[in-house]
């Protein structure tokens, strides 16, 4: 056996050490397949016929946190490496998924923004086109009108008297 390969814990010695360090794997860290996961997981990474020996039980899976709790329980130099991959890879994938939200919001904002803008330029618009109509009938005119010069000079002769 290469010695590459002794470096890896088996599945049974990863599940001898969750059995023995229950109180480290709370509900939220780790839980079992169900029936119709565990047949999925095996048709999508093609594993030998379930007649020819495997497993008894369901397989366990590991949450994020339960992966770091998993990594921890072995001490392996190999477990070791892997436990500081997958705190390194949680810490980059919550980086990411921190910067896609972010992004998420600041277009959210932008979107608002920007329909704000569209309603408060059609408003101008609307009032223009009402400022420069012509209106339909004439208005009548403010104010003092001279129907003809006679009109005028009998005015200007009350104001002089």
């Amino acid at each position: 056996m290469p010695s590459a390969d002794c470096r890896f814990p088996s599945a049974k010695r990863l599940n001898e050490q969750v059995k023995r360090n229950s109180e480290r794997f709370p509900k939220d860290f780790m839980f079992r397949l169900t029936a119709a996961e565990y047949r999925n997981l095996r048709s999508q990474i093609a594993t030998s016929k379930q007649r020819r020996g495997g497993r008894r039980y369901l397989p366990f899976a590991f949450t994020e946190y339960g992966a770091i709790m998993a990594a921890s329980v072995l001490n392996s130099e190999r477990a070791v490496e892997m436990s500081l991959f997958v705190v390194r890879a949680f810490v980059r994938l919550r980086e990411m998924l921190s910067n896609h939200r972010e992004l998420a919001t600041k277009l959210s904002e932008l979107e608002r923004k920007l329909d704000t803008h569209d309603h408060a330029i059609q408003e101008i618009i609307d009032t223009i086109r009402e400022l420069t109509e012509l209106p339909d009938k004439p208005q009548k005119q403010i104010g003092f009108r001279a129907e003809s010069g006679a009109s005028l000079k009998r005015l200007q002769a009350k104001a002089g008297s």
